[in-house]
């Protein structure tokens, strides 16, 4: 699910624009002004902003100065939302980075089909090939798993269970999350699978398989570091 930033000062607006992304499946966020804006990029960058120009204090092309000179926002897609019409303004959201422009009043269903051809036309990183957690190793493309030293022989289902948690590693998955994901919504067998997988997981994997931590009453989660 796409994470698209609003700063926006109009309550009314922002409320509309967050609702509208929220029924057609982003994940919006809404600011009244350009800081708040700022410090939550830098803590995690959304996969497109809305900037509108008027704004308290900074304004969107000061901010949008700001995401083209910071490397690690250089190339985040940035739409402009403002009330001014005139070419001049067009021209100069435009030549300082603005992937669009859009102009208000505007209707919701071009502002969500902007949205979509300016995230059509951002080049996505390829998804990685390797997972990783301490001397753990896993290639998804070869489907090898290897502790640094050794490989080691999982079966399909504990591949794949290994992989689920790597990718959700620090985060505690339950059984049912784990049933649900490794062996599919119709599977109906009983949560006691998950555990009897991750027993074999863990012992092929040796000292590694500290990496796997039960998590009381809740599931499973997988770490960084052996304790």
């Amino acid at each position: 699910m796409e994470t698209i930033y609003l700063v926006e000062d109009d309550e009314n607006i922002r409320e509309l624009v967050l609702y509208a992304l929220a029924s057609s499946g982003y994940q919006g966020r809404g600011f009244a002004e350009g800081g708040a804006f700022l410090a939550a990029v830098e803590k995690e960058p959304p996969d497109l902003a809305l900037l509108d120009i008027m704004l308290p204090g900074e304004s969107g092309l000061g901010l949008l100065e700001r995401l083209r000179k910071d490397p690690a926002t250089k190339k985040l897609p940035v739409i402009m939302l403002t009330a001014k019409t005139s070419e001049y303004d067009r021209v100069k959201g435009l030549d300082s980075g603005a992937d669009d422009y859009i102009s208000k009043p505007f209707g919701v269903m071009e502002l969500l089909s902007r949205i979509r051809a300016v995230l059509r036309r951002v080049e996505k990183p390829p998804a990685p090939q390797v997972l990783t957690a301490g001397a753990l190793a896993v290639d998804l493309g070869r489907r090898t798993v290897r502790d640094g030293e050794r490989d080691i022989a999982l079966t399909f289902k504990e591949f794949e269970l290994l992989c689920c948690l790597l990718r959700n590693r620090e985060l505690v998955l339950t059984r049912e999350k784990l049933l649900e994901t490794v062996w599919g919504f119709d599977f109906e067998g009983e949560s006691r699978t998950v555990d009897m997988h991750i027993k074999s997981l863990r012992q092929k994997l040796g000292p590694l398989g500290e990496l796997i931590q039960t998590v009381r009453g809740a599931g499973y989660k997988l770490t960084e570091e052996t304790r």
